[in-house]
């Protein structure tokens, strides 16, 4: 769930409008178009209206008020050409030197509504692309031997442009050679392989020939607000309507989160509570190359799509099948690709509320038990709310239910697991917090004109005011950080984990229609950022995240894949602290809890496994090339197979499970689909969870009890467990 505010809470609409009229009335014709141009890609009056709209949104009221000049219009044609090739592909060093021409002229473009420059460059893109897909299928009538010693750049993100046409053959025979490898790897006969080749080259040619005029301004849009910062966005009316459905850049019927990569798509994340989530076989990272209907029709190959047509493709009625051929992050670059099948289904607020489970802990001189609530996604049923249900479902009332109930079931300490909370409802983090506080600041938020406001905790009193800690990794965001950095400043519990993911922004969703008197239509939508969090100490959760207290060394998000790999995103800052009362877990104690998990970590098998597990993915990522000789491209595949599998054993092992025989099955007619909850994996597995709760029984053995935290305040109705 996004951070949005109201939409219109820090602008006056009225005054934005009377302005307005007068800016379009100001703004100059665009010149003609070039014979480049045709009717489909010509920028429409319509078009024009929403640039001039969003240049001056982005200029009077984003967070950061950027100036539109020629520093963003340098930024705005590097991130326009990354998004046409971002593989560096089709188009040539002498294209590329065409397009420096509008390097310093892009921002002058956008302030008198002339659009051209972005079609005339995709009007080239389309063309370079036909010339590779006419070579490509040229090539599938050849060929190919693969008993030489060749190998192939499959990353050529940040490779020279190709000289010249030759350079470009060269590199494209690789690139069909290396397809046809793939498929042939995958089991698939050489006429078959042809024959799905051509139909995945021609259709990229087609679907790119089908693009039209809304498109290609959506894309220049957004490399122009992503070059002022990257939360903020063009939605184009296709767009705008998947978002108010809660479709875009979402597989709502299986429960994943997508992206474009090169021409693959990628895996973003998996939403809690969804058939991909139950069935546990599709991972962030894994990349999705073929879709088929049900148990019988033709896998279609994707690679190459939009994404929104992939997502269309997977989308379809409840309970019916769909098949997904994946590349699992796991296996590199090459493959071998597995299929899955899952059978769609509505993602409900039920399914992604909190839940609760214990963890028994051996201490030595007893059992003790810690509860944890596992928290997918801050949610609020707002329509429920408003229509004055008693019951309506929330982040804070489901915790404050489980807190009841594990209380009753005598744990001594309680985990919120928050890891993979990308955040949700700010009313939802500042409630929660005061489940924990007994009164309080909760979080800061500044506005573009620098006004802040202070979220405080609705309710004087406590759930819970036992042991606590707040288990986090590089997927929490927003309003995860905006918890854990409150119960760390309060000194409340312990953080555990990793840092971070750093998204401390807010977005506002601005329909662009409303914005002309009279309404427009057909302008589409701008998301853009409005104000930034601050915790109460201060510091901003924007770009460094939250630094647990205690460090969890295994979980694998590097920083490039946090909110500081973007390179222009805000940075971190902070504001004055505000008054609040923190409570007695101080340093010293915070430090013998963490002498004991370090002790426990260095002589841990479990943990040395997770840690080879991620070292050896790191090696897999920076990985670009990969060769192109059939025996020893099985090789490594079996190789690396058969490595993952005796990992994962010895870890079974390590933590008492019996061995694995293989890997996990694929998708197949006797067994068409996995059955919910089937490999979702044993709890002992999560090696992180476990030490987390080990922590925590620390933490109650150690921590002192004051008298302030036996009793609870205000109109609390729980006290510290005995």
């Amino acid at each position: 769930m996004p951070d949005f505010c109201q939409p219109m809470r820090y602008m006056t609409k009225f005054i934005f409008r009377a302005s307005l009229t007068a800016l379009l009335l100001l703004t100059a014709t665009p010149p003609q178009a070039s014979v480049a141009d045709d009717a489909r890609l010509a920028p429409t009056q319509t078009q024009q209206q929403a640039a001039v709209l969003i240049t001056h949104l982005m200029s009077k009221y984003h967070y950061r008020r950027t100036p539109l000049d020629d520093r963003i219009s340098g930024a705005t044609l590097d991130r326009y050409l990354e998004s046409l090739d971002p593989n560096r592909s089709y188009f040539l060093a002498e294209d590329i030197t065409t397009f420096e021409k509008y390097r310093n002229e892009l921002d002058d473009s956008l302030l008198r509504a002339d659009l051209h420059p972005a079609y005339l460059m995709f009007g080239i893109f389309r063309e370079r692309l036909g010339q590779r897909v006419d070579q490509a299928c040229a090539l599938l009538e050849e060929e190919f031997d693969f008993g030489t010693e060749e190998s192939y750049r499959f990353d050529r993100s940040d490779a020279p442009w190709a000289r010249d046409r030759a350079e470009l053959d060269a590199i494209w025979r690789q690139r069909v050679k290396n397809d046809f490898l793939g498929l042939r790897l995958a089991g698939k006969a050489d006429a078959e392989i042809r024959e799905t080749l051509r139909k995945r080259y021609r259709r990229l040619e087609t679907r790119t020939a089908q693009v039209n005029a809304e498109d290609v301004f959506q894309r220049f849009m957004n490399a122009y607000t992503a070059a002022v910062e990257p939360h903020t966005s063009y939605f184009s009316p296709r767009t705008s309507e998947n978002f108010r459905i809660n479709m875009s850049l979402s597989l709502e019927g299986i429960g994943a989160v997508l992206q474009n990569e090169n021409e693959y798509t990628l895996v973003r994340r998996i939403v809690p509570g969804g058939p991909a989530d139950k069935c546990g076989q599709l991972h962030p990272g894994d990349r999705i190359t073929g879709v088929g209907q049900g148990a019988a029709e033709e896998m279609v190959d994707v690679v190459g799509w939009r994404l929104d047509d992939v997502v269309d493709l997977i989308r379809g009625p409840k309970n019916t099948q769909v098949r997904l051929q994946v590349l699992p992050k796991d296996t590199g670059p090459e493959g071998p690709a597995r299929t899955i099948g899952l059978v769609r289904n509505r993602i409900v607020l039920e399914e992604q509320a909190a839940q609760k489970s214990v963890i028994e802990v051996d201490t030595g001189s007893g059992s003790l038990k810690v509860g944890v609530i596992d928290l997918p996604a801050f949610y609020l049923d707002f329509e429920a709310r408003a229509r004055g249900d008693q019951d309506y479902r929330s982040t804070s009332r489901d915790v404050r239910r489980l807190i009841g109930e594990l209380r009753a079931e005598g744990v001594s300490g309680i985990i919120m697991d928050l890891r993979g909370n990308g955040g949700g409802s700010l009313v939802e983090a500042t409630e929660l917090t005061g489940l924990f506080i007994p009164e309080g600041p909760v979080v800061q938020v500044r506005d573009a004109g620098g006004r802040i406001e202070v979220e405080k905790d609705p309710d004087p009193g406590v759930a819970y005011s036992g042991p606590l800690a707040v288990l986090v990794d590089g997927h929490s965001a927003s309003a995860s950080e905006i918890f854990a950095g409150a119960i760390q400043d309060y000194r409340r519990g312990l953080v555990i984990g990793e840092p971070t993911y750093g998204k401390g922004t807010v977005q506002s969703i601005i329909d662009l229609d409303r914005m002309l008197d009279p309404p427009g239509e057909g302008l589409g939508q701008l998301k853009v950022t409005v104000a930034q969090f601050f915790r109460v100490s201060g510091s901003s959760t924007q770009h460094r995240g939250v630094m647990p207290d205690i460090r969890m060394p295994v979980i694998a998000v590097d920083d490039d894949q946090r909110e500081s790999g973007n390179d222009n995103a805000l940075p971190w800052a902070e504001v004055r602290p505000v008054s609040y009362h923190a409570e007695a877990l101080g340093p010293q104690l915070t430090e013998a809890v963490r002498l004991r998990h370090q002790s426990r970590v260095e002589s841990s098998e479990a943990f040395r496994l997770l840690a080879e597990a991620r070292d050896r993915q790191r090696e897999l990522e920076a990985v670009k090339t990969v060769t192109l000789n059939e025996q020893q491209r099985r090789a490594e595949q079996e190789s690396r197979k058969q490595e993952r599998l005796a990992r994962e054993n010895r870890l079974r092992a390590v933590v008492g499970l019996p061995p694995q025989a293989a890997e996990p099955e694929q998708w197949s007619e006797e067994n068409p689909v996995v059955e919910e909850d089937e490999k979702k994996e044993d709890p002992r597995l999560d090696v992180v969870l476990q030490e987390s709760a080990r922590v925590l029984a620390d933490l109650v053995e150690l921590e002192p009890v004051p008298p302030s935290r036996l009793r609870t305040a205000g109109n609390s109705k729980s006290t510290r467990p005995d």
